[in-house]
């Protein structure tokens, strides 16, 4: 018996009366599911924080507290470390496209936007210097010539790794907030 609840890749329903099914368009929402790769880095990333507090409480307890306050700093680092990861990725509402990486948040509101598109070409294959051939969903702006831009997007991202129906689903709603948005 499937237990869909328990599973990232539930079968899409769409709306059919409109391609943005979410009644507040001002939250910024991301358009898809963190992947099972971010979800994991960042649970070992907590885990291994619980660890890090467990040794911070321990050191406290046998007297040196300055330590334990170092041991907890480095705790909280990698706490905010995990939870950044989770964040990372594209979000969208009516006021633009944000792109958030692990250090930078980026906003280009809908009006600097001309298109949003799925190419076909060589990525990055989990953010790492090594490419494959795949596909990237590209923003293109007014201000900026498109070889700039980094991609949105790509399929062998953290989030879309071996997870093609999923990327799918991710450009085909990132592209129909940029339809709906970008023409006002």
């Amino acid at each position: 018996m499937p237990l869909p609840f328990l599973t990232a890749d539930r079968t899409f329903e769409a709306a059919s009366e409109s391609p943005l099914p979410f009644d507040d368009r001002e939250r910024w929402r991301r358009p898809y599911r963190p992947g099972p790769g971010r979800v994991g880095g960042a649970a070992l990333g907590l885990l291994l924080s619980s660890f890090v507090l467990f040794a911070a409480v321990l050191i406290a307890l046998t007297g040196s507290v300055s330590s334990a306050g170092v041991v907890f700093g480095v705790a909280l680092a990698v706490i905010g470390s995990a939870l950044r990861m989770l964040r990372m990725g594209v979000w969208v509402s009516a006021r633009g496209l944000r792109r958030v990486g692990f250090l930078l948040t980026r906003t280009v509101p809908w009006q600097r936007v001309v298109s949003v598109r799925t190419a076909q070409q060589p990525v990055r294959w989990l953010g790492l210097p090594r490419t494959v051939q795949g596909q990237a969903l590209t923003l293109v702006r007014k201000d900026r010539p498109t070889e700039d831009t980094p991609p949105l997007l790509t399929s062998h991202g953290l989030d879309f790794l071996n997870r093609p129906a999923a990327f799918d689903r991710a450009a085909d709603t990132v592209e129909a907030w940029a339809a709906e948005y970008g023409r006002h």
